[in-house]
């Protein structure tokens, strides 16, 4: 069923390069259905030579909220005429509002995933020490919203260290300890941490079969976290399960991101468990 649209149907959108298989479509229409909101998301590929004129089209055409994904989360700042701290620290816009045609960016990517971490595996994240594989930019935003969470240490694992280090010192005296190591070191890493996240995009489908790391390094008891969420469960998780772990997938985190910017452009509480019953769906079918 789709939304109903007539002459005060507000307009949002998803833009990328590529854009195609976007799940967001989908999920945010389920939002405004639910809420009986008068609105419809739709998907744009924009291509990076056209962002300039699709920035200026929103401001045109009165688009009230837009999610960016790959490759437009850093390009996309310039344009805008404020950032908010979340993107700011970050480094990277991934919601855009519009308030009368004054466009704000948000990141909502870290934020989200810690909102899934807490309601999914562990409801208090104050003293853990967190263990992050891959230094790319959901990096950044995860760093950015556990160091609001008390966590105690942050280690940064990636296979070029001088990137890893980047993030490290750019996160220095912002509350928790944050270095940065080889994977050399990501075996005794991953004894010493509460919570393993892998960032990268190791295991995603269809290449089902990759794992970022040996399960047999890991503490029985510790928390093992994939930001993928097709496959629903990575190899990485079914390995670190078997291995006594509780385990936690990125499906959450794709459904709060979500969520946080349904709510900043609508003020209206997210139907979380709407939109993750339409996505679910959605990767079941392979649509």
């Amino acid at each position: 069923m789709g939304n109903n649209v007539d002459s005060h149907t507000v307009l949002y959108s998803v833009i990328g390069d590529p854009i195609r298989h976007s799940k967001s479509p989908i999920m945010m229409n389920r939002a405004f259905r639910e809420c009986g909101i008068n609105g419809i998301y739709t998907a744009f590929h924009i291509t990076t030579d056209k962002l300039g004129d699709f920035v200026a089209g929103v401001r045109a055409m009165g688009i009230r909220g837009v999610n960016v994904t790959i490759p437009h989360k850093l390009d996309v700042m310039p344009l805008l005429d404020e950032i908010h701290e979340s993107a700011a620290a970050i480094g990277a816009v991934n919601t855009i509002v519009n308030d009368g045609g004054r466009l704000t960016g948000y990141n909502t990517d870290g934020i989200g995933y810690v909102r899934s971490l807490k309601e999914e595996a562990r409801s208090d994240l104050n003293g853990a020490r967190v263990l992050i594989v891959g230094a790319g930019g959901a990096t950044r935003g995860i760093l950015y919203a556990l160091a609001r969470e008390g966590v105690a240490s942050v280690t940064i694992s990636n296979r070029t260290v001088a990137r890893a280090q980047e993030l490290a010192d750019a996160f220095a005296g912002q509350g928790p300890a944050v270095r940065a190591i080889g994977q050399d070191e990501l075996r005794d890493a991953c004894a010493e941490s509460d919570i393993i996240i892998n960032t990268t995009s190791l295991g995603m489908y269809p290449n089902v079969d990759a794992a970022p790391l040996d399960s047999a390094w890991l503490r029985p008891g510790s928390i093992a976290s994939d930001l993928i969420y097709n496959p629903l469960t990575t190899r990485f998780l079914e390995e670190a399960k078997a291995r006594g772990c509780l385990i936690h997938g990125g499906l959450g985190m794709f459904i709060y991101q979500g969520a946080y910017a349904f709510e900043y452009w609508t003020g209206q509480p997210a139907p979380a468990a709407a939109m993750r019953e339409t996505v679910l769906a959605a990767l079941r079918s392979r649509s």
